[in-house]
């Protein structure tokens, strides 16, 4: 089973956001990078469990720069067996879903697996971009997968319960949190990880659809305010004069 899964860097759940170039760039100074939570806890962890019970190869790939490689060792510290970036830093993700639809064309990959979003832009878009550039199935929001054959039964959460179905492959796979469950890499796997092949190849799409004219900074929080339950009448003009529908 051959298997290829998109990985993105982001920054850090903790980092303070800033911009830059008159608020048309995100600005990366001073910030801690990562591989994105949802490609790695739950699609690649997922993928390197389906390899180890019915043997293949797990490809992680990434669009970007070569500043992106050390995100690229951490997957291949995880267990993927090989990895290629992309080289280019995609501003949209129609540039990302380009290429690496661009790669996998080729390559038959009995599955493709990425996170359900990344936490930076929360477009959950790649994926369905991806399946409809290869004209191959889609499965979004996936919180179990199980594979036997050809023939693969998907779990997804859906609003007042879940839903099951089965779908042939090849297809493509967003995943969500029950997918899988952390790994660490452990020090075998990052010595490993050194040696592990890392092909760079040249993008194949350069040119964005998309483009951000400005950045902006959600508002800061306001503070709380409690109102007493013996003073009905203050909150209810506080409900109608100050409260927001967000």
């Amino acid at each position: 089973m051959n298997i290829l899964v998109c990985i993105s860097k982001t920054p850090d759940t903790t980092s303070r956001i800033s911009f830059r170039a008159g608020d048309t760039e995100y600005n990366p100074d001073g910030i801690t990078f990562i591989m994105n939570p949802y490609d790695e806890w739950y699609a690649l962890v997922r993928a390197i469990e389906l390899v180890e019970q019915n043997g293949g190869n797990v490809t992680a790939i990434n669009v970007g720069p070569a500043a992106n490689d050390i995100i690229i060792r951490k997957a291949l510290a995880i267990g993927a067996n090989d990895a290629v970036r992309i080289d280019i830093d995609p501003a949209d993700a129609y540039v990302t879903a380009a290429n690496i639809a661009g790669h996998a064309r080729s390559k038959n990959y009995d599955l493709i697996m990425l996170g359900k979003e990344t936490i930076d832009y929360n477009g959950s878009e790649t994926g369905a971009m991806i399946a409809e550039m290869l004209d191959l199935p889609f499965v979004s929001y996936a919180s179990a997968l199980q594979v036997s054959g050809n023939m693969s039964t998907v779990t997804r959460d859906i609003e007042g319960g879940v839903e099951v179905c089965q779908v042939e492959g090849p297809f493509v796979l967003s995943a969500a949190k029950g997918m899988a469950e952390q790994r660490i890499p452990n020090m075998k796997g990052i010595m490993m990880a050194k040696t592990k092949p890392l092909a760079v190849e040249v993008a194949s799409v350069q040119n964005p659809r998309v483009k951000a004219n400005k950045y902006v900074l959600p508002p800061a929080k306001s503070g709380v305010k409690l109102i007493s339950p013996d003073n009905m009448d203050e909150l209810v003009r506080l409900l109608h004069e100050e409260a927001k529908v967000i």
